[in-house]
């Protein structure tokens, strides 16, 4: 078949969660398809020649346009009807390029990756090109159930009030406007069933595919990368891009709630805090006791590799956290919230713990800081999940029954 992948940015290289997903994605159907790419690219992206130009037979970029300065987004934010995801991509070049693809090449797919890419889903619609492609639209959460769960979290702190706000009027905007594009589309793709669950809610005759997130087993392997000089049964580690919204309220949590319990027993942990962009939020952290904030690393292995027990304290999110597929896969013991952990098929107990309160998530914690054999335990079991259900060479084929393969 041939496919038209459209994505928010430029999947290479596939350094976080978007990126990772599309990059596998286009890696694995190329292997049986002819793909073509229309991305987004910012300044600093990877030089001209990429693997993607081994992969796909066609690969565009136009630049991003220009963030928004803060004044127009409370402008959007009050005025507009859209959610604030449907307006931070807007580009006349993008559209240009899209529709001069459409009439020059028949597609049997165009393939929209995530919400930010919405107004290009309407837009081939509108255009109806003949002969029309399967519009697939792949949402890599159930957006309106992460402003939910935003809102839901903010609104209990007076200080956050002014972002419980901003969630509050996402939610509302967020469940309209992803009501519209499943519906627009021929086929819509969830990364978990639980997503597929919610999207379901808005529309209650949808058939969503479930299509995971995935990981690379042979990159993330136990053995791949040799720990870091920190490396001891003292450590714990969580990793992530540090200015995402949820992942700046896990680590806070985490650093405020939960870890000061943890080190009352254990005086020596320490807590890395590894991804790039730290919010000024997030750096204010490490000045904790204990606390350590990274910034960027080239490679997160070897600090996942030399943590005694990962951590995964989110409250806000929604899809399955490639985070926790690439510790799995790299045979650590995690303490995750039921939320950390939703759309990964895994077992409290025998792939991972589970704990929700502070007070049972830093006694999770520390019963793996002391007993190594079950940390090895967890771990074993948890890279046996990883490579049954979550490893690429399975998840891809699932994308292909949407568009109607075998």
């Amino acid at each position: 078949m041939k496919l038209l992948f459209l994505t928010p940015q430029l999947p290479y290289p596939p350094h976080q969660g978007t990126t990772i997903r599309n990059y596998n994605l286009i890696a694995h159907l190329a292997q049986r398809h002819e793909i073509h790419l229309l991305s987004f690219k910012g300044e600093g992206d990877v030089p001209q020649r990429t693997p993607l130009h081994e992969l796909c037979c066609h690969v565009e970029t136009v630049p991003l346009p220009p963030p928004r300065s803060f004044v127009r987004r409370l402008a959007t934010t009050l005025a507009s009807p859209q959610p604030d995801m449907a307006l931070r991509l807007p580009s006349r070049a993008f559209r240009d390029r899209l529709r001069a693809c459409l009439q020059r090449e028949s597609f049997d797919v165009v393939q929209v990756e995530g919400i930010e890419m919405g107004p290009y889903a309407l837009d081939i619609r509108a255009w109806r090109p003949v002969p029309p492609p399967l519009l697939v639209f792949d949402d890599h959460n159930a957006e309106y159930v992460l402003q939910r769960r935003a809102f839901e979290t903010d609104v209990r702190h007076l200080r956050r009030w002014p972002g419980a706000l901003y969630s509050l009027i996402q939610w509302l905007k967020l469940r309209r406007y992803e009501r519209h594009l499943l519906r627009i589309a021929d086929r819509a793709v969830a990364v978990s069933q639980a997503d597929a669950d919610a999207l379901k809610q808005l529309v209650p005759e949808l058939r969503p595919f479930v299509v995971p997130n995935g990981v690379d087993t042979a990159f993330y392997a136990p053995d791949a990368v040799p720990r870091t000089g920190w490396s001891s049964n003292d450590t714990l580690v969580f990793t992530g891009k540090m200015n995402f919204r949820p992942n700046v309220d896990a680590v806070r949590w985490f650093c405020h709630e939960i870890l000061p319990r943890i080190r009352a027993a254990r005086p020596e942990t320490t807590f890395a805090i590894v991804g790039r962009d730290p919010s000024p939020a997030v750096q204010k952290l490490a000045h904790l006791p204990g606390v350590r904030v990274t910034g960027y690393v080239e490679d997160v292995r070897p600090y996942i590799a030399g943590a005694a027990v990962y951590v995964v304290p989110l409250r806000i999110g929604g899809g399955t956290r490639l985070k926790v597929l690439e510790a799995m896969a790299m045979e650590k013991a995690i303490v995750s919230t039921r939320v950390g952990a939703e759309g990964i098929a895994c077992q409290s107990g025998r792939h991972l713990l589970i704990a929700d309160s502070p007070q049972y998530f830093a006694q999770a914690v520390l019963s793996l800081m002391e007993d190594e054999a079950r940390r090895a335990r967890l771990g074993a079991e948890a890279r046996a999940l990883v490579e049954a259900r979550y490893s690429w060479e399975t998840i891809v084929p699932r994308l292909e029954q949407a568009y109607g393969t075998d």
